[in-house]
């Protein structure tokens, strides 16, 4: 077994090119002056996808991809999009850079991708930036909120999809300010972008000394002891946690048998409550009171419609996996791909697919607006807080939204999109 996918495991036990634009011959659709496009033919759109399934970041993220794979099945039973079906090629990586570089090199050199769709994890897809940016491969709602991803002028083939981890730290900070003033503030943090790009955001807020002990971890190391301990013996009452859902548990858990009980602020990286119960097993019941954000439909409102319609997809195509955070993300990100080929229009070349999301005006599930522009590639630019009472975890307050910069934190009041009546986006 690889070693990552043995530290993954040791999570759940310790908490209980040649030119990508030589396409494939025969009836694949045609661009301009009828040069072939990759992944394309006159019935079938090929996009591929790395994936942590196994490794330390697999404990809820492997349910993401099938979740999208799930909704594009639903849409190729109603049709596909201009008469061509979605085939999705989903690669597992271990949330190992070296095996993301191997598997997107395979998805754009053999298999021929259209493009990549939602590959997941800073640090993996920080080291194929370059790569699809010279195969000229559209590089589509990558799956993290490192502000890398909204390089326009660096990186003009790729978009982000989360809202960026300084957004998404100073929406916590604000939280932390507002309610939370005069209590001893302190951060763990991925030892990356993500958790840098975090602490970013709160510091932004709160002021760069506010934040009385600051540690990080790897997900190598399976032993957050050393950094939990710090924030007990330093008397921290508030800790913000960029963290993957392995490692919020793993804090959390920690921190209970070292009787260490401060008020979690964490990220939506790893805040999912279904992920993280599962994880913690008997011991979930130490989420109580957790602060998270997310900016998707809250995975137990049956009440919203685009939970009642990822359900009846979730059932028909996903042979009724368990419901969480992970499979409306991963819904979410299929819906917003659809909508970005329709508006690409049924000559589909990779041209045309970053113009139809370089001109935005995207509405789909979300709470907060998505940002994209020719001068933003950042995806979802605010978020809203939950809580978790009583083992459920919900919504609270208004939704939020700011930028990367010094920008003020305000209130996001617009309603959310309703789904179309089959589910589908208009035109397909």
């Amino acid at each position: 077994m690889h070693r990552l996918a043995q530290r993954g495991l040791a999570i759940a036990s310790t908490i209980a090119l040649l030119a990508a634009a030589a396409g494939c011959s025969g009836d694949d659709g045609s661009g301009p002056g009828g040069a072939s496009v990759p992944g394309v033919t006159d019935t079938e759109i090929v996009v591929g996808t790395h994936m942590p399934l196994t490794g330390p970041a697999s404990a809820g993220y492997s349910k993401i991809a099938p979740a999208t794979k799930a909704y594009f099945d639903y849409v190729n039973a109603n049709g596909g999009v201009h008469g061509r079906k979605i085939t999705y090629k989903i690669m597992d990586d271990g949330y190992n850079p070296a095996n993301t570089q191997q598997v997107v090199r395979q998805l754009v050199l053999q298999d021929k991708v259209f493009a990549i769709l939602n590959g997941l994890g800073t640090p993996t897809h920080t080291g194929v930036l370059d790569f699809l940016k010279s195969n000229r491969v559209p590089d589509l709602f990558v799956a993290s909120g490192s502000r890398s991803w909204d390089q326009p002028d660096k990186y003009p083939g790729t978009f982000g999809f989360n809202p960026d981890y300084t957004v998404e730290g100073k929406i916590l900070a604000n939280y932390a300010k507002a309610n939370l003033a005069g209590q001893k503030v302190c951060f763990l943090g991925q030892d990356d972008d993500f958790g840098r790009d975090s602490l970013a955001g709160v510091e932004k807020v709160l002021g760069a000394g506010a934040v009385a002990v600051k540690q990080t971890y790897v997900t190598s190391n399976t032993n957050v002891a050393p950094q939990i301990g710090a924030f007990k013996a330093a008397g921290c009452q508030v800790v913000v946690l960029a963290t993957v859902p392995g490692f919020t548990a793993l804090s959390i858990g920690t921190a209970a048998r070292l009787g260490f009980k401060p008020q979690w602020l964490v990220s939506n990286v790893g805040a999912d409550h279904p992920t993280l119960a599962k994880q913690l097993g008997a011991a979930a019941p130490l989420l109580e009171g957790m602060v998270g954000t997310n900016y998707l439909p809250m995975q137990n409102d049956t009440a919203n419609p685009w939970i009642q319609l990822f359900t009846k997809i979730n059932k028909e195509h996903n042979g009724d996996a368990p419901f969480d955070g992970n499979t409306v993300y991963g819904m979410s990100v299929g819906y917003l791909f659809v909508q970005t080929l329709l508006a690409a229009g049924k000559d589909l070349t990779r041209e045309k697919v970053l113009e139809a999301v370089q001109k935005g005006g995207f509405q789909g599930p979300g709470l907060a607006p998505l940002r994209f522009s020719v001068k933003d590639h950042s995806g979802y630019g605010g978020q809203r807080l939950s809580r978790v009472t009583g083992g459920v975890q919900t919504y609270f307050g208004p939704a939020y939204e700011t930028d990367e910069a010094d920008g003020a934190v305000n209130e996001y009041t617009a309603t959310p999109a309703a789904p179309p009546a089959n589910g589908v986006p208009t035109g397909s």
